[in-house]
């Protein structure tokens, strides 16, 4: 006899409705989760409301009959109203649109209605996850304010919607020069959880990672925190690097770092970040969280389409142009591409010109960041002026 689904078991700590207006279709979803979604199938919101009071956590898959707008905005109002509801979407057929469109929703994943029964069962699985992630923290969580009632940190996010933008690069370099100059601490926060590089790029072995932090969650204040940062020894930096191990990752939720970042962000003068190039959930949660955005670019038409697809989305998100600095990596190349031209595409300046230079791989190779490795060349002393827009917040202000 096979043995039965964790779904088909009952499970007191959650509930699993399943919302959709054909008939049929919730009823073949709800199958494939089993009896606890079996007992619970609506045909509209409004019943679920109803039927389910709250305060009890509650899985939601809604059916594509939701792959509108209009639809995501009523899944959005429920998860917005009830913190204690987390969404997850089938939809007919997966599309870029659709996934950006149920990440602004609040959806936590999308699956299409062709998958493996075992894929949905995964998603609610991850739903339930976060769910517990996001349960309130403890009474003695310590508030995200600076611990002597000054300013709390800048948040500063190094960002690309293409690989090999120079991104991880102008991240570490940031970071160190905003360290140098700084009489608080600093700290470079590595949140390209499967493939981060800042590590390797300050030539730093990791004792401790971000996974450490979160193993920790519960219990985690600054002294913890400050505890599992690693010493830039030249400069003074303090790093958290980013899982050794991929699979990691996917223990890490956007609640995980929210925390993370806000413990960081109550003893540092600027906290620098270095993601991934995608907009998944926990890069949209850090971009909505930041101070500033170095938005990074190459001098190469698919890096600028990228880029321009990248500002579209910070528009949706409603992120203001102030926050973002668009930094133009390898300039000076001669690409038959001039900057004018990719200013007037974008629709913004560049706060920022890199140019190329044999010190870049030189210094990478070496784990030296440029600015302390070449600090007189032209790449360290366009990074210094890219420090120089960040200063670190007046005495009881938050950066603006």
């Amino acid at each position: 006899m096979a043995s039965p689904s964790p779904f088909d078991l009952p499970v007191p700590a959650f509930s699993v409705a399943v919302v959709d207006e054909d008939p049929k279709l919730r009823t073949r979803l709800a199958m494939q989760l089993g009896e606890a979604a079996r007992a619970a199938a609506f045909g509209a919101l409004e019943a679920v409301d109803q039927k389910l009071p709250a305060g009890s956590p509650l899985v939601l898959v809604v059916g594509p009959s939701f792959a509108t707008p209009a639809a995501m905005g009523e899944v959005s109002r429920v998860t917005r109203a009830r913190p204690e509801v987390s969404a997850v979407m089938v939809v007919h057929e997966l599309s870029t649109e659709i996934l950006q469109a149920a990440i602004r929703a609040g959806i936590s994943d999308v699956v299409a209605l062709a998958a493996e029964p075992g894929q949905l069962r995964e998603a609610v699985e991850r739903a339930t996850q976060h769910l517990n992630a996001t349960a309130p923290p403890a009474p003695s969580a310590p508030p995200a304010v600076a611990e002597d009632g000054g300013s709390r940190g800048r948040i500063v996010t190094v960002f690309s919607t293409k690989g090999g933008a120079g991104k991880s690069f102008v991240a570490t370099n940031l970071a160190v020069a905003l360290a140098r100059r700084s009489s608080r601490p600093v700290v470079l926060l590595d949140a390209d959880l499967q493939f981060g590089d800042v590590a390797v790029m300050l030539g730093l072995v990791p004792t401790h990672t971000v996974i450490d932090a979160v193993n920790e969650i519960d219990r985690l204040d600054v002294s913890l925190l400050q505890s599992l940062l690693i010493e830039h020894e030249p400069s003074g930096l303090r790093v958290l690097a980013a899982p050794i191990e991929p699979a990691f990752a996917d223990s890490i939720s956007l609640a995980h770092v929210r925390r993370i970042l806000d413990l960081l962000a109550s003893f540092a003068s600027h906290v620098v970040i270095d993601t991934p190039a995608s907009f998944n959930d926990i890069v949209l949660g850090i971009l909505e969280q930041t101070d500033d955005i170095v938005l990074m670019a190459g001098m190469d038409i698919p890096n600028i389409k990228n880029t321009k697809i990248g500002l579209q989305t910070l528009r949706l998100l409603h992120v203001p142009p102030t926050k973002v600095k668009l930094t133009l990596n390898r300039a000076n190349s001669k690409v038959k591409l001039d900057i004018a031209d990719v200013e007037r595409t974008l629709q913004l300046k560049a706060d920022c010109l890199i140019p190329s230079d044999i010190a870049v791989p030189q210094s990478i190779n070496k784990g030296v960041p440029i600015v302390l490795d070449a600090p007189r060349s032209s790449v360290a002393r366009s990074l210094e002026r890219l420090a120089e827009l960040f200063p670190a917040p007046a005495v009881g202000e938050r950066a603006r």
